[in-house]
Order: C-alpha cells, then structure tokens, then sequence
C-alpha cells in the first residue's frame, strides 16, 4: 500500500458565508476528513480555508465548500493548490 501525498489548498469564498455558520460547518466537515487546517472570515466579507491532506480529501472539501451550509450562498471559491508546508494541526476555526 502506497501512502498518497500530502497537498495543500487556499480557498477564497465569497457570497453570504459570514454569519450563517459556514466556518464552523467547513470546520465539521474537514475534520470528518482528518484534514488539518483552518477556516477564516476576512474583512472584505468572503472566507478563508487553508488545508492540507490528500488530494482526495481537499477536493471532497472544495465541493462541500462550493455549497456551504443551507443559509449559506456561496457566489464564487477561489482555489489554489501549494505544495504542503506541514504546519498545521487539527483542523479549527480562527477568530
């Protein structure tokens, strides 16, 4: 059995995902995927997702973060995929 390399993605999303618990349903739903990382909000009013893991796993990620929670709308993601910088731990919210 081969171990998958570790990836890394930064999401930008925007549309209404502030106040509406996307950042804690992003944050369920990544550590569900034992993905380490952390979610977010910014001042322009869009979200931000850092996370690393395979590259399975990110991407059942950015489809769940194309959706968000049922209050949330989400207009547009932008993504970018890095190479892993291995820093992060168990995937929180930050504040």
């Amino acid at each position: 059995m081969t171990e998958e390399k570790t990836k890394r993605i930064e999401i930008i999303v925007t549309g209404q995902v502030q106040g509406v618990f996307f950042r804690a349903s992003i944050r369920d739903f990544a550590l569900k995927l034992n993905l380490e990382g952390t979610v977010r909000n910014r001042r322009d009013g869009s979200v931000e997702i850092i996370a690393e893991g395979t590259e399975e796993k990110l991407n059942e990620l950015i489809g769940f973060a194309k959706i968000g929670p049922p209050s949330a709308k989400v207009y547009n993601i932008d993504v970018t995929w890095k190479e892993p910088e291995r820093k992060l731990s168990r995937f929180r919210v930050i504040y």
